[in-house]
């Protein structure tokens, strides 16, 4: 008997099992007039297609573990920011960006990119570790 692991809601990975291409084709098969991921030198070239992890972050929250303990379905938990407020984007941890929530065809959610940080931002409002 066979069973398959859960589906998580996860977006699917690409198939890295396929065998890599010869350097020689990628240097021949740059093309460099399309978009600005594909204008990128050499050396970045061969990292666009590494996956990223992205996170969205709607708010958090602090409770005593009591409090914690006590939360069962139905349970609501206040978070820090307010409703309309700019959800935090982070890639692989740093955060990134700041945006808003859209309905994408009527049954999942995406981010809108509203403003990109700098580094100012980033001091402010550091990850938690």
């Amino acid at each position: 008997m066979s069973s398959n692991p859960p589906n998580l809601g996860a977006l699917p990975m690409e198939d890295f099992s396929a065998p890599s291409p010869d350097p020689a084709q990628l240097q021949e098969s740059t093309d460099l007039s399309s978009s600005p991921a594909e204008s990128l030198t050499p050396a970045l070239d061969l990292l666009v297609n590494v996956p990223m992890r992205i996170s969205v972050e709607l708010g958090r929250a602090r409770m005593p573990m009591k409090n914690i303990l006590q939360l069962s379905q139905g349970s609501v938990i206040e978070l820090d920011k307010a409703s309309g407020e700019p959800m935090t984007i982070y890639i692989n941890g740093e955060m990134f960006a700041y945006g808003e929530a859209v309905l994408v065809n009527q049954e999942r959610f995406g981010v809108r990119l509203t403003a990109l940080v700098n580094k100012e931002d980033v001091q402010r409002n550091p990850r938690e570790p």
